[in-house]
């Protein structure tokens, strides 16, 4: 009895995983169904109101999530992954953490190996300080991106851990939305 019992949670676990894969893949398209789908889509997006460009982004670690804000309200709140080391602020080149502290969005990089990247201003002075005091490297090219290129669909699975080198990563559809919302020079803080 306990065998047919392992035996069956095993099958709902692969059904669970690869369903959701095979019906992204697979399965009969309808024209007629897709254009009304899209058209659908198109209106909801066309009434929606647009997005307020952030005079800030806020990172909260501790509760993985990054808001847009603007005029001190909060318009845009995202789930992120992190650093796969995520405890404590980023010390050095290769801890894989995540910095804390004030930093400046400062350019962006659509030409990224991950979908959209912007790029923290890490290490700041401060951060350099510490490091060259510490004997260390303090490392860098921190991002806010999306997926690895050509694994978007994976976002299901892969933003439920911390699997990042040190960067803030979103899906690739919360991605367009940050992506939109922020123009160069905007301050992000990160929060423990």
């Amino acid at each position: 009895m306990e065998a047919c019992r392992n035996r069956m949670r095993g099958y709902l676990w692969i059904f669970f995983v690869f369903f959701p894969v095979f019906q992204l893949f697979g399965g009969e398209k309808n024209p007629a169904h897709d254009r009304h789908e899209n058209a659908s889509c198109k209106m909801e997006m066309k009434d929606r109101p647009a997005f307020p460009k952030a005079q800030k982004v806020l990172v909260v670690k501790s509760e993985r999530r990054l808001y847009l804000l603007h005029a001190g309200k909060t318009f845009g709140d995202y789930h992120i992954a992190l650093g796969s080391n995520p405890e404590g602020p980023k010390r050095e080149q290769g801890d894989r953490r995540t910095p804390e502290g004030n930093y400046t969005l400062d350019f962006k990089k659509p030409d990224s190996d991950y979908y959209r990247a912007i790029h923290i201003n890490y290490p700041n002075d401060a951060d350099k300080i510490r490091a060259r005091e510490a004997g260390v490297s303090p490392g860098g090219a921190i991002m806010i991106h999306g997926q690895p290129n050509g694994w978007g669909w994976f976002s299901i699975i892969r933003q439920r851990f911390d699997w990042t080198a040190g960067c803030i990563a979103l899906s690739n559809g919360d991605m367009d939305e940050v992506w939109k919302a922020v123009d160069p020079g905007t301050p992000i803080e990160i929060r423990p």
